[in-house]
């Protein structure tokens, strides 16, 4: 059995009682403020505590999160808890629903409590409930690295607070009433006494003493309350001290995992569920233009250099969270602080939390750019033309492949087109190879610009480009119609003019365009390609800057064509080419010399017209060895006629083609044939067109003068069909101008052809240069022509073109005296 005991209770009662109720409830009063500001103070006393220890790292962050635990620390029920980041995001809390969010979003949340004027430590009571709020520094000082915020109920301290305050209110009445000293003296050494002493080992405690404990004299309610607190300091020091050593032993393991993170090889970062970046190791800090990992904190991409990406990579970790996959060793690029964009191999996985929810994703990864570098450099070598940047011959006959494969899935034409820059190579052998890439470069950024994104661009080679499209229609008129557009299209980009060498030369440049079409894989690759061809040529023969389809007949023409190069190849090497002479003579009918004309004979066919001819040799190259041999005839029958006293003073003219005249020793050429022939060189005249001038002229003129000086002359033919030859006649070093046949024909009854021989006459007067009229067929026109100053002439009036054997053996004066033949408009 219990042994009875008369509790303080009862004999303060028994005192008040006894002696002077009005003393004892001045006496309670005083005992109840003293005892709940024991209370207060110690509640107080262990929140301020455990924010030290937060401070200190001697108490892990993510202890609030732990309702028991703080309980206990605390003393008093733990309601919520949470920590703020420098940032203003919750990195802890008891509702796993606010972490991540900005704090200002929860409801409840005083912002003014982390603001920079409120102090480090306050309390806030409202009601039933105590909130501590403690401003976290860094050793440094500087502003708060995070905040904690404490929240516990009060409701049974404030209970116990109001009895007491009751029986305080009493006793003070009773202390007014009664007005009894003595009460107090007994109350002063009963109580007060043993409070403070209270007060001042719950002091010691907070200052850190955690083997302080309060004396205890007596086994009354003061002396349980005494043993009770000191129970309870002795588990919050065990458990202090407990965790000292857990928060120690997390520091090494953190500063550990930590070292290993910084001098790893590869870059790495972690970023919670809003995407925001929690940390990272040095590399990654210096990947982004960083001083220190912790710079990072709190960022998102968007507001990294690399935000370009970030729409990509926010898609690519939202897809790692939600499905919990990690995305392991992908490609990605991403722009660097300097503006230049490499290459990553990532690695993401799902970051988990201590109760394995995911709180954001973790990432890895290493700089690949010098291997993705060397793969597009192959890739580009194979595949691409290094000056255009546009596909190959190669990457071209892929997409082809393809567009034709496409062509049978859909049922739908495509179009091959293929253009050429009408006379490119005048533009090389003028300004230099350098502007004519130039020129090359623009025609490729022109066509990308104006084709579809579907559409292919490539460049085979030289100024050729071939476009391939796709989708025309089931239609093949359709189909035509709309591939008619896209060439047009081309064209109309192709043919505005260019800025090249800086800006400083405006040129203009045409294109000629086939078109073929396609459906499914009727025709082979090479076959389209060759009909693109075929159509592209016959654009050229319209006059160039033209569009042209491809047809069977173009086809045969072509065929027929490269039948003809390989016939003429064959007829120079079997002697088909005869050199035929058309007399040149005086105002008075002398003889003054002749022109030599080519002429192709085959055996087993009708003679081949030059205007056929001719184009074709210029255009396959043959006209180089024509040409060397049309000169050694000429210089052969030179020094036959110079055998003869009758002929030795004719002059022979022979035609130059500009392709033969820009041949870099074309000057050794011509002495070559005449040293090995030894004639007079004077009698020798060069026949040049004015397409012969219209590039690199001061070449030309040096070109000329070292001939000149050799005693060769020059005659310019089919003078005033060109454009640029007044601008440049007075710098040729020129001895003769032929006046075309298309101004003499009509120049009887065509008043603007008789200006303008007229004109050409009076010019060439002043300039001191002779002029010969070429197509002179009747005497009206020669006596015009003699009436005006022109004393040379050729044309059937006087004799059409004859090989030399069936030339009449007359005398230089006696040729004008033969009958003129009857005009053949054929030759």
């Amino acid at each position: 059995m219990k042994p009875f005991k008369l509790g303080l209770i009862a004999r303060i009662a028994l005192l008040v009682i006894g002696v002077e109720v009005a003393a004892f409830s001045a006496l309670g009063w005083f005992y109840t403020d003293q005892f709940s500001t024991a209370i207060v103070g110690h509640t107080n006393a262990r929140l301020k505590l455990v924010g030290r220890m937060i401070a200190n790292d001697e108490l892990a962050i993510s202890t609030l999160s732990r309702r028991q635990l703080m309980s206990d620390m605390v003393g008093a029920p733990y309601l919520d808890g949470m920590v703020i980041g420098g940032n203003g995001l919750v990195i802890v809390s008891t509702e796993p629903a606010h972490l991540g969010r900005p704090a200002s979003d929860i409801p409840g949340f005083d912002k003014r409590w982390i603001s920079a004027t409120a102090p480090d430590q306050q309390f806030i009571a409202v009601k039933d409930t105590l909130t501590s709020v403690t401003h976290i520094r860094s050793t440094e000082g500087g502003a708060p690295v995070y905040y904690t915020i404490i929240t516990i109920s009060t409701a049974d301290l404030n209970a116990l607070k109001r009895n007491i305050t009751l029986w305080g209110q009493l006793g003070s009445l009773l202390f007014i009433l009664l007005s009894s000293a003595g009460i107090v003296l007994i109350a002063q050494r009963l109580i007060t006494r043993r409070v403070n002493t209270s007060l001042a080992t719950l002091k010691e405690v907070e200052q850190g003493n955690l083997d302080a404990r309060i004396r205890v004299f007596s086994d009354d309610e003061l002396g349980q309350l005494q043993r009770g607190i000191n129970s309870m300091t002795d588990k919050v020091g065990s458990l202090l001290n407990q965790h000292r050593q857990n928060a120690e032993a997390l520091k090494q393991q953190k500063d550990l995992l930590t070292s290993v993170i910084q001098h790893s090889p590869i870059r790495v970062f972690w970023k919670d569920r809003d995407l925001r970046y929690l940390g990272c190791n040095s590399q990654f800090a210096e990947d982004a233009g960083l001083g220190k990992p912790e710079e990072l904190i709190g960022k998102t991409d968007f507001e990294m250099a690399w935000r370009d990406q970030a729409e990509l990579y926010r898609a690519d970790d939202l897809n790692v969270m939600e499905t919990a996959i990690p995305k392991l060793d992908f490609e990605e690029p991403q722009t660097t602080p300097d503006g230049r964009t490499i290459w990553l191999s990532t690695s993401k996985v799902p970051l988990r939390g201590e109760d394995n929810q995911i709180i954001g994703v973790l990432g890895i990864y290493s700089d690949i750019t010098t291997r993705k570098q060397a793969e597009d450099q192959i890739r580009n070598l194979a595949y691409f033309d290094p000056l255009t940047g546009l596909p190959n011959r190669r990457l071209l006959m892929d997409r082809l492949r393809q567009s034709m494969s496409v062509s049978i899935r859909n049922r739908q034409y495509g179009a091959l087109l293929m253009l050429d820059l009408d006379n490119f190579k005048d533009l090389n052998d003028s300004q230099g190879h350098d502007v004519g890439d130039q020129l090359l470069v623009e025609v490729g950024t022109r066509l990308r610009e104006h084709m579809r994104q579907a559409d292919t661009v490539a460049r085979l080679g030289g100024d050729e480009f071939v476009v391939v499209s796709e989708s025309l229609g089931e239609d093949e008129a359709s189909a035509a119609i709309q591939a008619r557009g896209i060439a047009e299209k081309v064209r109309l980009a192709l043919i505005r003019p260019y800025a090249l060498k800086n800006g400083e030369l405006a040129h203009y440049s045409t294109p000629s365009i086939g078109v073929t079409l396609f459906h499914g894989q009727d025709t082979s690759l090479d076959l389209l390609l060759k009909q693109a061809d075929v159509a592209m040529y016959q654009a050229k023969s319209a006059g160039r800057n033209a569009i042209r389809f491809f047809s069977k007949v173009m086809q045969t023409t072509i065929e027929a064509r490269a039948q003809m190069a390989m016939g003429l190849r064959n007829g120079l090497d079997r002697g088909e080419l005869r050199l035929y002479y058309q007399p040149q003579v005086d105002g008075l009918g002398n003889l003054i010399g002749a022109e030599a004309l080519l002429r192709w004979l085959p055996p087993d066919a009708a003679p081949i017209s030059p205007a056929v001819f001719i184009p074709l040799a210029e255009e396959t190259g043959l006209i180089l060895p024509i040409g060397e041999w049309v000169f050694e005839q000429a210089c052969l029958q030179l020094k036959r006629w110079e055998q003869d006293s009758d002929t030795r003073s004719l002059t022979l003219a022979v035609n130059v083609s500009a392709h033969q005249f820009r041949q870099p020793d074309f000057v050794e050429r011509v002495q070559t044939h005449l040293d090995l022939s030894g004639i007079d060189p004077t009698r020798l005249k060069l026949e040049l067109t004015e397409s012969v001038m219209l590039t690199q002229v001061d070449e030309a003129i040096v070109r000329m003068q070292s001939l000149k000086q050799l005693g060769v002359s020059f005659s310019l033919d089919d003078f005033g069909t060109g454009f640029s030859s007044l601008s440049y006649l007075k710098r040729l070093p020129l001895d003769q101008i032929k006046i075309d046949q298309s101004f003499i024909r009509d120049i009887s009854h065509d008043p603007n052809d008789a200006a303008i021989v007229r004109a050409i006459l009076a010019m060439s007067e002043s300039l001191g240069i002779s002029v010969i009229a070429e197509g002179v067929e009747t005497e009206d026109q020669r006596a015009f022509l003699l009436r005006h100053g022109c004393e040379h002439y050729q044309g059937y009036l006087f004799g059409k073109p004859l090989p030399i054997e069936e030339w009449p053996e007359v005398k230089p004066d006696r040729a004008a005296k033969e009958s003129p033949p009857v005009a053949d408009p054929a030759v």
